[in-house]
């Protein structure tokens, strides 16, 4: 079974959810209900398994398994079960994997019956923002309604905070309050950005850390995850990477994670580097008059034009 390329490091993951004890993955791994877990469920966590790393994601999703289980349990032997709300907050740098793991919650909560339909509805600010008083909230009521049995990923969520007492964006976040209350068990919500901007937009409301008890800080891949995330990349598509081509690929990475200038993009630039790569290989055989196999497969260096990646390539991926 082939291995989804996603990554994060453990030791700066960090989250917050209602439950007070912190669990290592392996008290979390729970192997004996892997046998009895339904086919649906069960192929939702293979997809989860599946990314590489994420520990202490998996870990949390395996507690809400549980605590959802066991709620069940208590509630046929007459037991009070409480309620969970599970907005969050996922907080990172571009392409370590917040729109993927949102994805994937969306399928699996809605095979734990805590989801209706278990869709996912990404928006942004332009998405719920509208250009007069009213239209704001009706634009954004219109999302939390697609949403309804589902999850609502709003991407760059403090944008929604950055224009002041006068700005639209605040009536915005005031009907997502609303629809909090109103929908509490009818929808997720998942707010995401940097780290830093979604500390910002928490703290310029008093209610909202509270209305948000889950919250997943995604790090920035190390090197040699990333050199690991391009290699299945190119293995994905049925390409492979010379030796020349994978220290470039290093050196050139390398020097752009150090930048201070501008946030790196981590898996999405790697993804951006080889498709590059891709089209520069096509135009490198067109030339060649007999190509064989080998020649049609292998990415050279002179095919990864790197300082030109991020001018040329537009940000498209899943690593979101």
């Amino acid at each position: 079974m082939s291995r989804r390329v996603l990554e994060v490091q453990d030791e700066k993951h960090r989250i917050q959810i209602v439950f007070d004890r912190k669990q290592s993955a392996a008290t979390c791994s729970l192997p004996a209900w892997q046998e009895e877990t339904p086919v649906g469920l069960k192929k939702c966590f293979d997809q989860l398994d599946q990314l590489v790393g994420l520990t202490q994601v998996k870990a949390f999703v395996k507690e809400i398994y549980a605590w959802l289980e066991i709620g069940k349990r208590r509630q046929a032997a007459g037991l009070s079960s409480e309620q969970q709300v599970l907005h969050m907050v996922f907080t990172g740098n571009p392409g370590t994997g917040k729109t993927t793991v949102a994805r994937i919650m969306s399928g699996l909560f809605r095979e734990m019956g805590m989801l209706s339909k278990g869709h996912l509805v990404e928006v942004e600010r332009a998405d719920l923002v509208g250009e007069y008083i009213g239209h704001t909230a009706q634009k954004t009521r219109e999302h939390v309604n697609k949403a309804l049995g589902g999850i609502l990923f709003i991407d760059e969520a403090y944008s929604l905070a950055r224009g002041g007492e006068k700005d639209f964006g605040k009536e915005a976040i005031d009907t997502l309050v609303k629809a909090m209350e109103d929908h509490k068990n009818d929808f997720i919500l998942i707010l995401a950005g940097y780290s830093w901007e979604m500390s910002n937009f928490l703290s310029s409301n008093p209610g909202l850390p509270s209305r948000f008890p889950v919250q997943l800080e995604f790090s920035d891949f190390p090197i040699q995850q990333l050199l690991e995330i391009a290699e299945c990349m190119t293995n994905e598509r049925q390409y492979r990477l010379s030796v020349a081509a994978k220290e470039k690929l290093r050196s050139h990475v390398q020097r752009e994670m150090e930048r201070l200038d501008r946030p790196f993009g981590n898996a999405r630039y790697i993804r951006n580097s080889i498709e590059q790569a891709v089209r520069q290989h096509a135009v490198r055989l067109l030339q060649m008059p007999y190509a064989n196999r080998n020649d049609l497969m292998t990415l050279r260096s002179d095919d990864f034009q790197l300082d030109e990646v991020e001018k040329k390539t537009p940000i498209h991926s899943w690593y979101n």
